[in-house]
């Protein structure tokens, strides 16, 4: 079945150029130009990646994926200005799962997304064989791609997740963030070491949202993170 996207951004030139793209390689694509009316179309018609441009009237890229992020981990590729740095690292924190920088390679682009829904794919086919994993008041059942502490349910990204259970699978090992970024992106996509920060950065709030006393996930400054051992 081919993956439908859904574009979002107010120039209707990268609209037409990269649906075509997108279409020629056989995606389905739903193409939106604010953010008020991809938010309608997605909530009452799913789909299976969003990508999102940060500059919108109405309604912007950050409050779309905010929206998003209340029901959903679909995953969301965001683009970006040059001079939007600040936008990347708090749409990261927010739990986009990418970005990309404008002006962009179109054939980069389609790397990208199919790297991400190819990560989700053999996710779950690997995943629904691979019991669920207890760390204390953690628990990760990587087959529902689910997450609680202490009974209650933490939502996470797709990134989020696969960076907590790489962390959580060997409590107390050291996870340096070249480690972390294959966990969470595969070798294909390079990410900088901002990223794999503002991912844990997340984490640690979305977890402090839970329980203000969380405090497993360690900094080892210079080296890298760690799950806490019990």
């Amino acid at each position: 079945m081919q993956p439908t996207i859904a574009l979002v951004d107010d120039d209707r030139n990268i609209l037409t150029s990269v649906s075509i793209a997108l279409e020629a390689e056989g995606f389905r694509v739903r193409t939106y130009n604010d953010g008020s009316e991809a938010l309608r179309g997605i909530s009452a018609s799913p789909v299976d990646m969003a990508i999102l441009d940060i500059k919108m009237p109405r309604m912007d890229g950050m409050e779309l994926l905010g929206h998003l992020r209340k029901g959903s981990n679909l995953p969301v590729i965001f683009l970006t200005s040059k001079d939007d740095e600040i936008d990347e690292l708090l749409g990261l924190r927010m739990g986009a799962d990418d970005y990309i920088t404008k002006p962009f390679s179109q054939r980069l682009l389609i790397e990208r997304i199919r790297t991400i829904l190819r990560r989700e794919m053999t996710d779950a086919a690997t995943e629904t064989a691979e019991a669920p994993i207890s760390r204390g008041d953690l628990v990760l059942d990587p087959a529902r791609h689910l997450c609680t502490w202490k009974g209650m349910p933490v939502n996470l990204t797709v990134t989020e997740f696969l960076i907590l259970k790489a962390l959580a699978t060997r409590p107390g090992h050291v996870k340096n963030r070249d480690q972390l970024m294959d966990a969470a992106y595969g070798e294909s996509i390079y990410v900088d070491d901002r990223t794999i920060d503002s991912h844990i950065k997340r984490l640690r709030k979305k977890f402090k949202d839970t329980d203000d006393s969380f405090a497993q996930i360690e900094t080892l400054y210079g080296v890298g993170y760690r799950y806490r051992d019990q």
